[in-house]
């Protein structure tokens, strides 16, 4: 049985509470790795603790980000402030990299310096077991919110706590090489391999966010079940000029309806509504626009996918993406 939606009110209730969770895991965490760090001198532990700085730092964002992007539509902003989860996302994104990048340096610095050693590894270890244990229940917790409202801030900020389970479990190996089993130089080359991991991390969670911020159309999928729900009613000709779009928790659907002719303004008009309730019965958080056209009527412009039916236009997307 799927989970009603949250209001916008509760959405946004939730994804601050997600966020807040976030900041207070991030603040304990850097206390703890910034002592270890202190007492080993691990280059692994160092990126450890680099990420979970910038953590607190993204984690501060993605909490004003989610708080802005739950405010209501205003004057200067008539589609809502949703697309602040978008931004909030891709500051996180700079960040991981940028961290990556110190860490990758740091680390081939000491590999070529011949800098390896750290000292106290159990101190290393027992800081990255207590990491795991704390980032393992804000991730179980976020994903719940993410379930829930599908926000893209508290996703992204999800990616860096997954990521920290087998970063921190890295720090455990490389200590535990470098310090019992004589590995020399393991603790550096882990320093890398975690780099590599967050720019990779960085990499995937950018793909979300400019796709909201550049205002993606739906997946097939959903845009087709949409047509199929519109597309009961009677008296409807057709549908072209179909577009769809995503800020944040909101989303929009303008199209145009081809209708009879000889219809009145107002017969029209009531078509309309009773369309637009039952696409709201099916898709209750999308914001509907519908445009009537009589039916034959072309649409001038230099758009050539404006007067489109929008059946054909899903059938030649879904043809391009069996090509590739």
């Amino acid at each position: 049985m799927s989970q009603k939606q949250p209001t916008l009110e509760q959405r946004g209730r939730l994804t601050q509470r997600a966020a807040l969770a976030s900041v207070a895991v991030a603040s304990i965490l850097l206390v703890l790795k910034a002592g270890a760090f202190w007492q080993t001198g691990s280059v692994a532990v160092l990126g450890s603790l680099a990420d979970t700085g910038l953590d607190l730092v993204a984690s501060v964002a993605t909490y004003m980000g989610v708080r802005y992007a739950a405010m209501p539509a205003d004057h200067d902003h008539r589609f809502g402030h949703g697309k602040a989860e978008a931004l909030v996302a891709l500051f996180q994104v700079t960040l991981i990299t940028i961290a990556a990048l110190g860490l990758a340096w740091e680390s081939t610095r000491r590999m070529l310096s011949g800098a390896y050693s750290a000292q106290a590894p159990e101190v290393g270890i027992g800081v990255s077991i207590v990491a795991i244990v704390l980032s393992f229940a804000l991730v179980i917790y976020q994903k719940r919110v993410i379930a829930r409202t599908g926000s893209l801030a508290i996703g992204t900020d999800n990616l860096h706590y997954q990521s920290d389970f087998f970063l921190n479990l890295s720090v455990i190996v490389a200590l535990v090489l470098e310090q019992y089993m004589g590995v020399s130089g393991a603790d550096p080359v882990f320093g890398i391999i975690i780099a590599i991991w967050l720019a990779w991390n960085a990499w995937r969670s950018t793909s979300d966010a400019i796709d909201d911020l550049m205002d993606k159309e739906w997946s097939v999928e959903e845009r087709q079940h949409f047509l199929d729900v519109a597309s009961r009613h009677p008296k409807l000709e057709g549908i072209h000029d179909m577009r769809t779009r995503t800020s944040g928790a909101l989303r929009f659907v303008q199209f145009h309806a081809s209708m009879d002719p000889d219809m009145s303004i107002r017969q029209a008009h009531i078509v309309m509504d009773e369309i637009e309730a039952e696409l709201h019965k099916a898709f209750p958080d999308v914001d509907i626009f519908i445009h009537a056209d009589p039916e034959g009527h072309v649409e001038d412009g230099g758009d050539p996918l404006r007067g489109m039916e929008a059946q054909t236009l899903l059938a030649e997307e879904e043809a391009e993406a069996a090509k590739s």
